[in-house]
């Protein structure tokens, strides 16, 4: 059967089952969260957490059984996922680390132009072969040095910073260090040596040329997303292209067959998807997949809403993360999260965990324009609630007449 136009339904039902968002759970327990993550690509860190961080809620909305502790044991036990940037901050498959040498090379490269490095690199790498992993607190290294990260700058920032904490970013972007836990925000590092393979280590790209990589680098997003257009897009954040280079990069997958294009009703730019998906598409055209409803909340950055203005297009909701908003000019709140219901967006939902008292709070709801606010969906909402509340360890739940 040819694939010419779909319904905008139809896009979305492809979407939501693509990403383990609706019906039954695919990705399930440890082995599911480092599924979704390998599908994904990657998955968006962020250290702010009022009722779970980015990447917590990320895997709670998809992963039946998902706790805090299932991420932490797959980052800094089994190291089968590792904190690196690709979408900016993020956490990625232990194997795709070899990908990313050209963001090692750059490090390197740009770390050796600021004076002083070199010294306190040797001084930083002697003292964690002898002591183990430190934190910028704990390494004694003391003063202020003139330097800028090649991983989080576009290098034309620069300034002093904190020596200590300056010579472990160096050395993490360079590959040398990993993170070796995490204490809320604060980040201990130790050698990679002693915690990734040798071989993943050793590793060389398997992208020969900077065009493969960004091939590959593309078609990973597209995959995260699910469907993905070729326009400029936050979903594509953190590589480098313009539009003639993106243009030449959709031609070359499209050429060789990795992406397929689908029209979507009353939508001037085609989609793209993975040619892999293209069977689940079948299936979803022919009525073959689970639609069984489930109401999950979804974290400000997750893969689903990278490409927000694609979500408006097919779904209808507009979503802005409101936490770098002044309060005065918030709609909603500071930490507020799209509510899924089923095959649409039921509305957004504000709470916070207050982990010292084990209360979870809902703070307020607001509903879709046009969305029947029934007795089902305030049950499912109120249930969403309650895993929330175990995730983030709370035994009381209050508000819960704000769903009333």
């Amino acid at each position: 059967m040819e694939i010419s136009e779909i319904t905008r339904r139809e896009a979305g039902r492809f979407l939501l089952t693509k990403q383990g968002l609706l019906g039954r759970h695919r990705f399930i327990g440890k082995e599911g969260a480092l599924s979704y993550v390998r599908q994904a690509g990657c998955i968006q860190f962020d250290p702010v957490d009022v009722c779970g961080r980015n990447a917590e809620l990320t895997l709670q909305s998809r992963v039946r059984n998902f706790r805090k502790n299932t991420l932490e044991e797959l980052l800094y036990r089994d190291r089968r996922l590792v904190d690196y940037a690709d979408k900016e901050l993020s956490i990625l498959p232990a194997e795709d680390w070899p990908f990313f040498s050209p963001y090692r090379e750059r490090s390197v490269s740009l770390g050796r132009q600021f004076e002083g490095i070199g010294e306190l690199e040797e001084e930083c790498l002697r003292y964690i072969g002898e002591h183990g992993p430190v934190s910028s607190a704990t390494l004694p290294i003391r003063g202020e040095i003139f330097w800028h990260s090649s991983m989080h700058w576009s290098g034309n920032w620069q300034g002093k910073s904190q020596a200590a904490r300056s010579v472990l970013e160096q050395l993490y972007t360079d590959g040398t260090l990993v993170i070796h836990h995490k204490e809320g925000s604060r980040k201990y590092y130790d050698l990679a040596s002693r915690h990734l393979p040798g071989e993943i280590l050793s590793a060389e790209n398997p992208c020969r040329t900077e065009e493969e990589w960004l091939c590959w680098r593309v078609k990973r997003r597209i995959g995260a997303v699910g469907m993905l257009w070729n326009r400029r897009s936050d979903a594509l954040l953190g590589i480098d292209l313009p539009p003639e280079r993106r243009n030449a990069v959709f031609g070359r997958l499209l050429a060789e067959g990795r992406i397929r294009e689908v029209r979507v009703e009353k939508m001037r730019a085609p989609l793209y998807i993975l040619s892999g998906d293209e069977p689940l598409l079948r299936d979803v055209l022919a009525g073959n997949t689970d639609t069984r409803e489930r109401c999950e909340f979804l974290a400000p950055l997750d893969p689903f809403l990278w490409d927000r203005k694609l979500i408006e297009a097919v779904f209808g909701f507009r979503y802005s993360w409101e936490i770098y908003t002044p309060a005065e000019k918030r709609k909603y709140g500071y930490y507020v999260l799209p509510v899924l219901f089923g095959e649409g967006f039921a509305g957004r939902i504000e709470m916070a965990a207050d982990r010292k008292e084990h209360i979870f709070r809902i703070r307020n709801v607001w509903y879709e324009e046009g969305v029947r606010v029934t007795k089902k969906l305030k049950s499912a909402i109120l249930r969403g609630v309650h895993r929330m509340a175990v995730l983030n360890g709370c035994g009381e739940i209050r508000g819960e007449e704000v769903l009333l």
